[in-house]
């Protein structure tokens, strides 16, 4: 079986059932946080939902992106908002102070619309729009072999680009997160509700999903392939996600993130905080704790 048509592809994220807690979760319209548990304190910003967790080479430090925002975590656990308080849907580390990223504006900015992709070179000071900017909000990016693989939630597509202002549109399917292969540009893997789907050529079209569900997949290394269910259990695949083991328990919850750094350091936010195993899940420490906040 191949997904190619919108007809007989396009699941919606209420459809897609294996995920219906995630995805609830991620859901673009929950409000920000509020209340006294929302409050920013100086060495810590509330943080009640994240999207994209990410090291930049450049100082080592963790980068959370969140609804409220992109926040830096210091080693010894202080972190602070590095710039605006938008909501980033999408979020990838891609160089030395430079990211890439999606979502949706700062409510208080008096914009509105979807941010299309837009980069950061000052470590998520500021914010530039590359394109698509008021059309497309990205869920998921992976950046690999010089091109940018975004999974755009606003159509259900996924779409492709080497130099970041044309797309070339591929696949329509409904899916939650991609992973590129680190071998192969032309592997792509998508989580949906019947387990991960694979691509052949380069997301052209994908056969159907099968095996473990999984919520979110990261790839850094051809040998080192991780995935986290929907209740929390790290795996971690040495075929390229033709079978896989566990490699732990993330605890705190529903997933919200993953990065695998390489092979044996891996980062996932929870519904309770941000976590980090460098020992490829054998254990696993927390970074940076979530504040509750209603309709997350």
């Amino acid at each position: 079986m191949k997904i190619r048509s919108r007809a007989a592809a396009v699941v919606s994220a209420a459809a897609l059932t294996a995920l219906t807690a995630v995805l609830s979760a991620c859901s673009p319209t929950a409000g920000p946080p509020s209340g006294p548990a929302a409050a920013d304190h100086p060495d810590r910003p509330a943080v009640s939902h994240v999207h994209g967790l990410g090291i930049d080479p450049a100082d080592r430090r963790l980068y959370v992106a969140t609804h409220q925002g992109v926040i830096a975590v210091a080693d010894d656990g202080t972190a602070r908002r590095v710039g605006d308080k938008a909501d980033y849907m999408g979020f990838t580390v891609i160089g030395p102070k430079t990211f890439l990223g999606s979502g949706h504006p700062d409510g208080d900015s008096g914009a509105h619309g979807n941010l299309g992709l837009i980069r950061s070179t000052d470590a998520g000071r500021s914010w530039k729009t590359l394109s698509l900017g008021g059309t497309t909000d990205f869920h998921s990016l992976e950046y690999a072999h010089g091109t940018v693989y975004g999974y755009d939630s606003t159509r259900g597509v996924l779409r492709v680009s080497t130099d970041r202002t044309t797309w070339d549109d591929r696949a329509e399917l409904g899916a939650l997160d991609i992973a590129v292969s680190p071998r192969d540009r032309d592997v792509v893997l998508a989580t949906t509700e019947d387990g991960v789907a694979r691509s052949t050529d380069g997301g052209r079209t994908f056969g159907a999903g099968s095996g473990e569900v999984l919520a979110y997949l990261s790839w850094p290394t051809g040998g080192a392939l991780y995935g986290v269910a929907p209740d929390g259990g790290l795996r971690r695949s040495g075929d390229g996600g033709a079978t896989w083991q566990k490699a732990g328990t993330v605890p705190g919850g529903r997933p919200q993130a993953l990065t695998a750094v390489d092979a044996r350091r891996v980062l996932a936010a929870t519904e309770g905080g941000v976590y980090e195993s460098r020992d490829g899940g054998r254990t696993i420490a927390e970074r940076l704790p979530l504040a509750p906040a209603a309709g997350h």
